[in-house]
C-alpha cells in the first residue's frame, strides 16, 4: 500500500485503447402522481431524464476521470443516443476517432426508470433495452480494425469490453491481442458470459455468477470458487484472475500463488451498482500500466468499485477519490 500514490500519480502519463460495446445508459426520474385509470399502475410524472456513457463507453469515461489518455474503438447508431454519447465522450477529452457511426443501426441504450414519492428516494421499477442487430457490416467492420491497428500503436495497455452486442468477435479479439503482445504491453478483458472464447489475455474481470456459469456448476463455497478461478485461470492462459464478487470483494489468481483474498471496502448497502464492473476493470487495467503489481492493482480496483457503487447511476471514481479511500485505510 505504500507505493499506491506512486502508482496513482502515473495514471496521467498512460494512455490506454478501450474495444467493445458502446451502451447508452438513460436514466429516467418521475414523481409517482397518482393511480392510473385505465390500469392499475402508477402515473409517473417525468421530473428529468439522464443519458451516460455504458458499456465499453463507461470503461473508458472512468479511465478519463481517473487521468489517462484514452481512445475508444466502438460502433454506434446514427441516432439521438449515439450523438449525446459523442458529445459527452468528446467532452470527457476521450478519443472517439475510432467510433464508426452506422447509418442502419441503433445504439444500444437501457432505459431504467426511476420512480419515487415526492420527498422519497427515486428506486428503479423497471428496465427497458434498445438492442442493435449483432452483426455489424463487413465496411464497418474493416473501419473499426483498421482504427484498432492504428489507435494501439500508442497505447500502453488495451482494454477489451465485450457486452456480446457485436463489437468483440474472434476476429477482433486475436487482432487486438496480437497487437498488445508485439508491442509487450498488457491486454485485458471483461466479458459477459463469453470469457472461455478468450483466450492468451494478460487479466480478466469476471464476477462469481460468470465464473459459475463458466463452469455448469453453483458456487456453495471460497474453496469451490478458488478451485474453479484457478482452474480457469490456467485453462485460458491467463497471466492473473481476478474475481468481483460484490458485498464480498475480489478474489485474485495468479500462477504459483494462493488465492488473494481482498475484503470489499466502503458500505455493504450499495446505493446502485450500475457500471461497477467497468470501474473495476479500468482501474485494474490503468495500474498495471503505471507499473503495479497484480496484487496492487486488484486493491486498488477493490477501492474504486467501493467508490463507485455508493454513487446514483452509471458513475465514475476520480484519481483523487481513488487515493484518498487508498491512503485512509
Amino acid at each position: 500500500m505504500n507505493n499506491f500514490p506512486e502508482i496513482v500519480r502515473k495514471f496521467s502519463q498512460k494512455r490506454l485503447l478501450v474495444i467493445g460495446d458502446t451502451i447508452a445508459d438513460r436514466f429516467v426520474y418521475g414523481e409517482i402522481s397518482r393511480v392510473s385509470r385505465e390500469a392499475p399502475v402508477f402515473i409517473l410524472r417525468h421530473e428529468h431524464t439522464e443519458t451516460t456513457p455504458g458499456g465499453a463507453a463507461n470503461c473508458a469515461a472512468n479511465l478519463a476521470a481517473l487521468g489517462a489518455k484514452v481512445s475508444l474503438i466502438s460502433v454506434i447508431g446514427k441516432d439521438e443516443p449515439g450523438r449525446v454519447l459523442l458529445d459527452k465522450l468528446g467532452t470527457a477529452g476521450i478519443d472517439c476517432d475510432g467510433v464508426v457511426v452506422a447509418a442502419e443501426r441503433t445504439t444500444t441504450t437501457k432505459m431504467r426508470v426511476l420512480a419515487g414519492q415526492v420527498h422519497s428516494t427515486r428506486q428503479q421499477v423497471i428496465r427497458i433495452d434498445y438492442e442493435s442487430e449483432p452483426v455489424i457490416a463487413p465496411d464497418e467492420r474493416e473501419r473499426l480494425l483498421q482504427g484498432l491497428l492504428k489507435a494501439v500503436e500508442g497505447a500502453d495497455a488495451v482494454i477489451i469490453s465485450d457486452y456480446n452486442y457485436g463489437v468483440v468477435d474472434a476476429e477482433t479479439a486475436e487482432m487486438a491481442r496480437d497487437a498488445a503482445d508485439q508491442r509487450r504491453i498488457p491486454i485485458f478483458i471483461d466479458s459477459r458470459f463469453r470469457l472461455a472464447e478468450f483466450p492468451r489475455f494478460t487479466s480478466a474481470t469476471p464476477n462469481e455468477d460468470e465464473i459459475a456459469q463458466l463452469s455448469s456448476q453453483p458456487l456453495t463455497s471460497d474453496a469451490e470458487l478458488e478451485a474453479l478461478g484457478a482452474k480457469l485461470r490456467e485453462q485460458l492462459l491467463y497471466r492473473s484472475l481476478l474475481v468481483t464478487r460484490g458485498s464480498r470483494g475480489v478474489v485474485l489468481f495468479e500462477a504459483d500463488a494462493q488465492p488473494l483474498h481482498i475484503e470489499a471496502v466502503g458500505s455493504r448497502q450499495p446505493v446502485d451498482v450500475t457500471g461497477a464492473g467497468d470501474t473495476v476493470i479500468a482501474t485494474y487495467a490503468l495500474a498495471i500500466a503505471s507499473g503495479a503489481s497484480f496484487a496492487a492493482a486488484a486493491q486498488l480496483a477493490n477501492f474504486a468499485g467501493g467508490i463507485v457503487v455508493m454513487k446514483r447511476g452509471t458513475a465514475t471514481v476520480s484519481a483523487k477519490e481513488l487515493l484518498d479511500a487508498a491512503t485512509s485505510s
